[in-house]
C-alpha cells in the first residue's frame, strides 16, 4: 500500500469572486452558533470547577 502512495501539491484553485464571498459568509454564520456552543461549555466548565474549589465571588474586599 505505501509503494502506491503519490505527493499531491495544490498550486491555484479557480474559483468566482462572488462564490468565494458567499462561502465565507456562510462561515461567519456557522460560528455563531458554535461560538455559542463554546461559550456554554466554558461556563459549564468554570462552574463546575468553581463549585468543586469553592469559588465565590471576590471584588478586590473581603470574600463573602
Amino acid at each position: 500500500m505505501a509503494d502506491n502512495a503519490r505527493e499531491i501539491v495544490v498550486t491555484d484553485i479557480k474559483i468566482p469572486f462572488w462564490s468565494m464571498v458567499v462561502l465565507m459568509v456562510k462561515w461567519a454564520l456557522a460560528a455563531i452558533p458554535a461560538v455559542f456552543i463554546l461559550i456554554v461549555i466554558g461556563m459549564t466548565f468554570s462552574t463546575v470547577v468553581g463549585a468543586l474549589f469553592g469559588g465565590g465571588w471576590y471584588w478586590g474586599g473581603r470574600m463573602t
